[in-house]
């Protein structure tokens, strides 16, 4: 059995990008594999949080924040698989701020 652990991820989608960009990441977010809908307005992946496995994202100062509970290999895969989707969408190269993408 996957170890599950929490994961945390920002990316240089900022908050002040226009509409039309904004209607693009949602067209992204429906996509991912575990799209379960918006519940109160946040977007969620697997489950919510009293599940074992979820993904839930929120926009923040920083960026599109992410938070996840699942085993590292499938988070690996699973961000990596939105910051390649959002990267071929938008236009512009994603990634984490902490990491260089501004």
């Amino acid at each position: 059995m996957k170890e599950i652990n929490s994961h945390n991820c920002n990316l240089n989608i900022w908050y002040y990008l226009p509409d039309e960009v904004w209607n693009k990441v949602a067209n992204i977010c429906k996509l991912m594999p575990g799209w379960k809908g918006y519940i109160d307005g946040i977007p969620h992946w697997f489950g919510q949080e009293e599940d074992d496995v979820y993904i839930q994202a929120s926009l923040e100062p920083s960026g599109l924040s992410f938070f996840a509970r699942m085993s590292q290999s499938d988070w690996d895969s699973w961000i990596a698989r939105f910051k390649s989707e959002a990267t071929k969408v938008l236009g512009f190269e994603v990634g984490e701020p902490e990491d260089g993408f501004v």
